[in-house]
């Protein structure tokens, strides 16, 4: 029996289109998670205008699959309100889980949904984002 390989093409190139470092120098909410798991760290840097999110930045040490969900992540943030933030998290956890239908450009991370240990990598992003929304960023931190 042939397992299939952990990381397709699509998302390692998706991994790969993150930049190395990314920073925003007048962030306005800033927030840094870590997995307990599997020790993947993500910044993430905002910028808001109206309760949405007007721009984003992030620095990424993470496996292939979590590198590619933030990369998704990125992409789809801007002029997102916090709800929508929540909403889409929880549906990419349903469909981790097995519970639900893959939310928009998620597909492209497919192969992780058999691989539960890496499901806390793809969700991380999410978490990093929900953080920085609910924390301003400390004077002089950005």
């Amino acid at each position: 029996m042939t397992r299939e390989p952990p990381y397709t093409l699509d998302i390692l190139r998706l991994a790969a289109s993150l930049p190395v470092e990314s920073s925003l120098p007048a962030a306005t909410h800033v927030a840094e998670v870590r997995s307990a798991t599997c020790g993947s760290v993500i910044r993430t840097e905002l910028n808001t205008h109206e309760g949405r999110v007007a721009a984003i930045a992030q620095k990424v040490t993470a496996c292939a699959y979590g590198q590619a969900s933030a990369a998704l992540v990125q992409g789809w943030a801007p002029g997102r309100l916090k709800a929508e933030v929540i909403v889409m998290r929880a549906a990419v956890k349903a469909w981790l889980d097995g519970r639900g239908e893959v939310p928009e450009s998620f597909a492209v991370l497919g192969p992780v949904q058999g691989r539960a240990g890496r499901h806390g990598a793809v969700l991380l992003p999410f978490d990093a984002l929900l953080n920085a929304l609910d924390e301003p960023a400390p004077e002089g931190q950005a």
